[in-house]
């Protein structure tokens, strides 16, 4: 009879007693690379304003997104995403598509002065466009119209990729809005230019300071009708095997902390590239939790940012990114 084998204790904690070896089994990791910073251009407003919910974001002026612009390439951030408030509004949000509007000139300024150093990425969408606040164009009942909407989705992303979008972000969550996107682009020659849905945008209740910040809160009514409804994680995944169907390069969830288990769902289903948005509210709330005194808002920020790279996120769209670029240099 051979000896008998013993096997040790299993003590996990030999793993976690320096920083090197815990940074040789780390399983996930915080970059600037997988940050993309939104950033607020107004045409209506000569000088930069705070967003009084949202302490140090702007409502910028095409002048200064473009200095915000040129920050964001030497702390390696790969891209922003615009969105535009106009200097005026009407019921069909038409200077959402306007080649001269604000999203469409900032594209143009930003592209002039970083030139392929960052992704310039263009939400679609009517709400900061509309009289009304809402996502698209109404029916003689107040209804938002699908179909009519689509198509003025379609117009909108052309004119922005004229204007040197790299991606093209619709917002809107209505049905076939991917599809009619692609097809617009591919007909109008833009080909190369990338769709980034916004696969699964619940009706969420942290969207407050961004609706302050762009303006667009609904005059009547909620946007429940088409924006998802929280209580929903297997309809989740049918919205984005459509909009992947549809010719989506990009998925992502929206809002991040409340809903990383739909995050971790889809990195499971899909193989696309996939982020996540760190919306207003959790910024807000991140924030106020600091400033009361409740918390430290460097490792706060870092360890909830992480947690949305954990769950399956490949890219993060955050107001904290530059903090983040910024924290992450001062660690290495």
């Amino acid at each position: 009879m051979g000896p008998v084998m013993s096997f040790p204790e299993e003590r996990p904690r030999r793993l976690r007693r320096t920083p090197l070896l815990r940074g040789l089994i780390r399983e996930s990791a915080l970059t600037p690379s997988s940050l993309i910073l939104p950033l607020f251009v107004s045409g209506a407003i000569s000088e930069r304003r705070e967003v009084a919910t949202m302490p140090g974001v702007f409502q910028e002026t095409v002048d200064s997104v473009v200095a915000v612009a040129e920050e964001a390439v030497a702390l390696g951030i790969p891209g922003i995403i615009l969105f535009g408030i106009p200097d005026r509004k009407d019921a069909r949000g038409s200077s959402a598509w306007d080649d001269q509007g604000i999203v469409q000139v900032a594209l143009r300024r930003v592209r002039q002065a970083v030139g392929e150093g960052l992704l310039l990425i263009a939400d679609d969408c009517l709400d900061e466009f509309t009289d009304h606040g809402h996502c698209g164009v109404l029916t003689a009942s107040g209804e938002v119209d699908n179909d009519a909407t689509i198509e003025l989705y379609a117009e909108i992303a052309v004119s922005q990729a004229a204007a040197g979008a790299d991606i093209i972000a619709p917002s809107g969550m209505m049905d076939g809005q991917v599809g009619a996107i692609r097809s617009a682009l591919d007909q109008a020659g833009h080909g190369e230019t990338a769709i980034l849905a916004y696969a699964a945008k619940y009706a969420s209740a942290f969207y407050g300071p961004f609706r302050e910040a762009a303006e667009c809160s609904p005059q009547f009514g909620d946007r429940r009708g088409y924006q998802m409804d929280p209580a929903n994680r297997r309809e989740a995944m049918r919205e984005i095997e459509l909009d992947v169907m549809e010719g989506a390069d990009l998925i992502m969830v929206k809002p991040a902390l409340a809903y990383l288990d739909v995050v971790l769902d889809a990195r499971q289903r899909c193989d696309q590239p996939l982020g996540v948005f760190s919306v207003s509210g959790e910024y807000a709330m991140l924030k106020a939790g600091a400033a009361a005194g409740g918390l430290e808002l460097r490792d706060s920020v870092l360890e909830t940012h992480l947690a949305m790279r954990r769950a399956g996120a490949d890219f993060i769209l955050t107001y904290f990114a530059r903090e983040i670029c910024r924290w992450l240099e001062e660690q290495a």
